[in-house]
Order: structure tokens, then sequence, then C-alpha cells
């Protein structure tokens, strides 16, 4: 396992993004856009079960339980979600079917702690990001918009290539951070990974950069292979930077739904994961996902996709969030 995050004040300072990276608030409005297919998908589900004219009964909450189902916010959640509806008409705190969704958002709003989203950065730095994820899920784009919010904060970044059994990953990384203005290590197709985030972490450390992104192989042929590789990276950066990595990120497709909640249970069998990377969010209606990944595995959500451009990511925000999916 890696070593946990932020153990000691005196080795680290834990910073909300917000105090430090203002520029990746996104208003209300630009997330209820780029959540048009998820907010219309459940929009319509639930406004066929709660209409005013209905009372709330047991064949309400079953009609409500298959919607929300199959809305992607997954079986486990849904149970949840149900039982604390059911548990709050029985208290008589909700009476009517239009108090169900207004008690809905606040129920999985509570979901999300005010520091549970919080971006832990090395004080003094560099702050060093192990990004982890399946191929394809839009893992090396991901990393290029970290790299270019961080760089319009002012901050020095490195990016480094460490997915070295794909030719094209190098590439892809190479012209992103070309494109946004960034460093980047790497070495030839094949090379061994861990070396090339040792030769990142001197460059970090001799160049004073604030932010060491490390790009990581997306193989899952087995969990031993993808255990031995990531945990050869982390020794190896643990040994350059003392406390590194400060974040491990799992960049996750969200047009994949619950096979998401899959890769996500693997990786965390292989590393500690801090925080997921939410890719894609404004191309699918599977949204619901963020709220089962959250319930099931107690991962917070840290950053979402909402676009192909380097600037299309945004912190999540749970309250702009539901208020976006439920409008």
């Amino acid at each position: 396992m890696i070593v946990n995050i932020c153990e000691t004040v005196s080795e680290k300072l834990f910073i909300h993004k917000e105090a430090v990276m203002g520029i990746f608030t996104k208003t209300a409005g630009y997330f209820k856009d780029r959540l048009g297919k998820t907010r219309d998908k459940i929009s319509s589900s639930l406004s066929s079960v709660l209409t005013l004219v209905r009372n709330i009964d047991e064949s309400l909450l079953d009609e409500l339980e298959e919607t929300l189902i199959s809305d992607d916010i997954g079986l486990e959640t849904t149970d949840n979600l149900i039982s604390g509806l059911r548990d709050a008409y029985r208290s008589r705190q909700i009476s009517t079917t239009d108090e169900i969704l207004p008690f809905l958002k606040e129920h999985i709003k509570s979901y999300w702690p005010g520091r549970d989203r919080q971006l832990c950065l090395a004080h003094p730095g560099p702050t060093v990001i192990l990004v982890a994820g399946v191929n394809g899920t839009g893992k090396t784009t991901s990393i290029a918009k970290l790299a270019y919010i961080f760089t319009q904060n002012n901050k020095k970044v490195i990016v480094a290539a460490c997915d070295t059994f794909r030719a094209a990953a190098v590439e892809q990384l190479s012209i992103w951070a070309e494109r946004i203005g960034v460093q980047i290590v790497k070495h030839k197709s094949g090379a061994d990974p861990a070396a090339v985030a040792f030769d990142a972490c001197e460059a970090a450390v001799a160049r004073e950069t604030d932010i060491l992104i490390l790009d990581t192989a997306g193989r899952l042929h087995t969990k031993k292979d993808l255990m031995q590789q990531l945990t050869k990276i982390r020794d190896v950066v643990a040994r350059k930077i003392p406390g590194a990595p400060n974040e491990v990120l799992l960049v996750l497709d969200a047009t994949t739904g619950q096979n998401a909640i899959a890769q996500a249970k693997i990786f965390t069998e292989a590393i500690d994961v801090t925080g997921i990377f939410l890719a894609k969010l404004d191309g699918t209606a599977h949204g619901g996902i963020v709220i089962a990944i959250k319930d099931q595995l107690d991962i917070p959500v840290k950053f979402v996709g909402l676009g192909e451009k380097p600037e299309d990511i945004a912190e999540f925000n749970p309250e702009t969030f539901v208020e976006a999916l439920f409008n």
C-alpha cells in the first residue's frame, strides 16, 4: 500500500483547492449545460414517478428504486437512499411526493463532507501526483488538463511519461506537454517506468518544480502486474522525494457506468487511491455513477472532465453537481 497521504502537518500542508486554484471553480450554469445528457435521463424517469397526484406508498418507493438503479446510481446506493426515504416518511419528515426530490438532494449532498475534496500539496514542493487508470479512460487528456490548470495558477509543472509500454501514450503526452507549455520527462518506448519516475523526480527537485505529475501504465492483464509496477514506481518516488506521492488520482471514464466501480476496486487493491478524476462526464447519461462511487468505495471525486479542451476541467462540487443533476 502507498503510505498514508498527509499524515503529518510538518511534512505536508493540507490545502483546499479553492484557496490555491480558484480557476477550477465553474458556475452552476456551466455544470448544468455539461451534464445535459444525465440530467435529461434522470429528470425524465423521475417525472414519470413523482407525480403530485400520487401518494407515498410502497408501490411508489419500488418504482423510484427501479428508476434510480437504471440511472446508474447503483443497487447498493439506491437501497440506502430508499431506506432513508422510507424512514423519513414513517417519521413524518416528509408527507407528499413533492418533498421527495428535495429530500434526496440533501441526502446525496451529505455524502461529501467539507474536507472530502481537499487537494494535498507538499510544502515545500514539489508536490507529486501519481495518476492511474485503464487505457482508454482519458487518462492522458486528464493529466494535460491538470497540468494546464496548474500553469494557469503560476505553478511550474513537469509531467512524466511512465506509461512506456505504449509508444502512443508517450507521444500523446509529449504533444500535450508542448501544446500547454510544460516540461516532460520521457524515455524510449519499453523503458523501465520506474526509471522514468526516478529521472522525473530528480528533474523536479533540480528545477525547483511545484508540481510533478506521473502518468502510469493502464494495463490490467493481472492484478499482480499492476501491483508490482505501481509499487515499484511508488517506492522510487518515495525515496527521491520524502512523503511522495502526495496524491494518487484514479481516472475513470464516466461513460462506462457501473464498470467504473469494478475498475476502481481493482486499482484500490494495488494503490491507496486518494481521489477520482471522472473523465468524459459531459458525454454520458451515466453521471449518476458519481454518487455510487462515493457511497460504495468512499473515494472522493476530486475533479471532473467536462469536454476536450484543456480548460474543460472542474473541481467536484456536490452542491452544484446535485442541483445540476436533478434540476
